[in-house]
This record gives structure tokens, sequence and C-alpha cells, in this order.
């Protein structure tokens, strides 16, 4: 059975960090693009960062410069680094395995003063 867990979300103030976690078992991450996606309430998903199985990375332009994202294939987790947090960026935030059906539950992030 395939899980992914998340977890480091939470309430924050604008301007703090928060780093996310997710956590893989029964696949090996080694094999897959990581992506982490974030829905806000009303709005539709949307693709946050990707890292390659070569550990490249790509980002949404509205993170760029502040969220980092990588992966441990040791410890098979990826890892969403949030810095300069702001009030759009409030969402529930999922970990996914690229081409596959395989997805987190989500963990919520609250940016807010």
């Amino acid at each position: 059975q395939v899980q992914l867990v998340e977890s480091g979300g939470g309430l924050v103030r604008p301007g703090g960090s928060l780093r996310l976690s997710c956590v893989v078992s029964g696949r090996r991450i080694a094999f897959y693009t990581m992506d982490w996606y974030r829905q806000a309430p009303g709005k539709q998903r949307e693709l946050v960062a990707t890292i390659s199985t070569s550990g490249s990375p790509n980002y949404v332009d509205s993170v760029k410069g502040r969220f980092t994202i990588s992966r441990d294939n040791a410890a098979n987790t990826g890892y969403l680094q949030m810095n300069n947090l702001k009030p759009e960026d409030t969402a529930v935030y999922s970990c996914h395995l690229d081409a596959t059906l395989y997805w987190g539950q989500g963990t919520q992030v609250t940016v807010s003063s």
C-alpha cells in the first residue's frame, strides 16, 4: 500500500516560515518526480513546485525566491521550505508522486496576522 503523509503545516504570521514534509511508504521516491500542490478555498488546485529525480527544481512564479523544494531519497521524504510567507499562500498543501495517482492527505497552511 502506497502512502504519502504530509506534516509541518500550521498558522504563521506574514513573513514567517514553515517546512513541510512528505513521508512516502510503499514506493521508492528515487524513481519519481515529486510535486507539491496547494488549493485555497474556492480556487483550483495549483502546482507549486516540482523536483525531478535528478534534483532539478521548478516553481510557480508566485513562490520563486521564497520556497525551496528538496528531497531525501534515503529517507524517502520530500520537503517544501517556505519562507517569507504571505496571506495569499494560505491553502491546503499536498504532495504527489508525478504521473501517478498517489497523493497525500494534505496539510493546512494559514498565513495571518
